[in-house]
């Protein structure tokens, strides 16, 4: 194909603060971004469904001509992306790639404590897979990781409410609860790609000394060694520095209007039915 951009899927918003800092470190590549807003959010989800959303959208974006995709949301990667890497690739194309965002967090989050104590933060689904469980674990075995699910962080954010003055609870009820698993506790992760939207309201209700650590600049960073370690993939992508983002709602002046505030400008986007996911 003549244009092989990067694909980066998310099952809303979120996946647009990932791509943000991938833009960012790489802005000459050619980039396809897909929201997959109709059927979000993903986090109280099945395993069985969300594999089956996730790889629909993976295959779409393999259709519009990306070798290569990051699927930029913690939940996916906890349900889905184990299947698609060892599964659904060999039946479909092996010389394409899908990569998430939670191995290069855990590959890296634990330098950023002392105590060794960390607290993660994420979506019901996220948390009841105990990906950042295994994943630490496997980097920093020595880490003592304490999960805290946040289910109402994301339809706040989704819904523009995280600003009103009834957000500030639900943001303190969260983090009291997984400060009180450990006094130990000298970082958090924010393992869900929509919580870097209210990192400066995280941050007013921890201590002082407790880092708050997001994924963007992580996943970045990690995907430009990707490609260097990986020429193979790297020459095949096309750079002519354009992006173009989709989502399966039908309101995409609505989409727009939430999508430049992840994504630090203007966005304009394109409808794409869930229904003609399936099946790509």
């Amino acid at each position: 194909m003549s244009n092989q951009p990067i694909g980066i899927f998310d099952s809303g918003f979120g996946g647009l603060t990932v791509f943000k800092s991938i833009y960012e470190q790489l802005p000459g590549y050619d980039y396809i971004y897909l929201g997959d807003n109709a059927r979000a959010p993903y986090g109280n989800r099945s395993f069985k469904t969300i594999h089956e959303y996730t790889w629909e959208c993976v295959q779409w974006l393999f259709a519009q001509g990306c070798p290569l995709v990051i699927v930029a949301c913690n939940t996916a990667s906890a349900k889905a992306l184990r299947t698609i890497q060892q599964q659904d690739l060999k039946n479909a194309d092996p010389t394409k790639r899908v990569l998430g965002v939670i191995r290069p967090t855990a590959e890296i989050v634990g330098n950023y404590t002392n105590t060794k104590h960390i607290g993660v933060l994420g979506t019901k689904g996220t948390v009841q897979s105990g990906s950042y469980l295994l994943e630490i674990k496997n980097f920093f075995p020595d880490v003592q990781v304490y999960q805290q699910a946040c289910p109402l962080w994301v339809p706040l954010i989704e819904n523009g409410e995280y600003d009103q003055p009834g957000a500030e609870y639900f943001v303190k009820l969260y983090l009291d609860q997984v400060m009180a698993q450990s006094p130990d506790i000298d970082t958090i992760l924010l393992a869900c790609t929509h919580y870097p939207i209210i990192k400066g309201k995280i941050e007013a209700n921890l201590p002082a000394h407790v880092k708050v650590v997001s994924q963007g600049d992580i996943v970045a960073k990690s995907l430009v060694d990707y490609l260097h370690r990986h020429p193979e993939m790297e020459t095949r992508l096309t750079k002519a520095g354009s992006h173009q983002f989709f989502t399966t709602t039908d309101d995409t002046a609505d989409f727009d209007h939430h999508a430049s505030l992840f994504f630090s400008e203007p966005v304009k986007s394109t409808y794409v039915a869930a229904n003609d996911l399936v099946g790509c």
